[in-house]
């Protein structure tokens, strides 16, 4: 990892994983065959930041848009999400990285959710890398989602509506208790963040590499961690001002 200072290392990385349909037409390969080798990638990944001491890992695998793509891409999705989550309990495990799902369980088929639940209860108490997987997800909705859970409190007496915070918003959305994420990237050189933790990237670095996710590797990751240390994250400050 030369040219990587190890003690200035994000604490929680967001990846857009973007590009699985691109990088399988380049490859004269099926959209099917594009998504099975994202899948796989992440693993890797995942497992590279375990090792480097990277805390947090999350990914957008699944947004509540998605559900708009053909009915054939949909449930290719699934399919391989389904047969992934149990090589993944075993792999990840074994890694002794925890795993998360983050998003709504609204339209997930059953099977998959108890293969879900499977996972995050199997590696619940790993100490290593915690990989929240945004699967459903929307940060829109998930900000929704933690008004109505502080609502619900206000209506039964809980809490004041003026002790509505910053901090309680923070509290109360999918990645409670993590910090946010310092490096957000997204594969594939696409410009904007598609709802990824809309509440969390308010001070984000931003990375876009051309890459298609399939083809991401760790040297490129290395390659994004690097941008990243070479910021100066001011934080809405003064350079003089602020302490990272």
């Amino acid at each position: 990892m030369e040219g990587i200072d190890i003690n200035n290392l994000p604490k929680h990385i967001g990846i857009i994983m973007d590009g699985n349909r691109r990088w399988a037409k380049e490859n004269n390969l099926s959209t099917k065959e594009g998504h099975k080798a994202g899948a796989k990638n992440l693993e890797t990944i995942a497992k590279f930041c375990n090792n480097i001491g990277i805390k947090y890992l999350t990914v957008y695998a699944f947004s509540t848009e998605n559900w708009k793509r053909t009915k054939e891409e949909v449930s290719a999705l699934m399919f391989i999400l389904k047969a992934n989550l149990d090589s993944m309990l075993r792999k990840m495990d074994l890694e002794n990285i925890k795993i998360r799902v983050i998003g709504e369980k609204e339209n997930i088929p059953p099977d998959i959710q108890t293969k879900i639940d499977k996972l995050v209860e199997k590696t619940k108490n790993n100490t290593g890398l915690t990989l929240n997987i945004a699967f459903n997800y929307g940060g829109r909705r998930e900000i929704v989602h933690a008004t109505k859970v502080l609502a619900e409190k206000v209506k039964n007496g809980e809490m004041d509506i003026n002790d509505i915070t910053e901090d309680s918003i923070s509290e109360s959305i999918y990645t409670a208790g993590q910090p946010d994420p310092d490096l957000i990237i997204r594969t594939s050189k696409e410009l904007r963040i598609s709802g990824f933790l809309t509440w969390q990237s308010t001070y984000s670095e931003f990375y876009f590499p051309e890459t298609f996710w399939p083809a991401f590797s760790e040297d490129n990751l290395i390659e994004a961690i690097k941008a990243y240390q070479h910021r100066n994250r001011r934080f809405g400050g003064r350079p003089d001002e602020v302490k990272v």
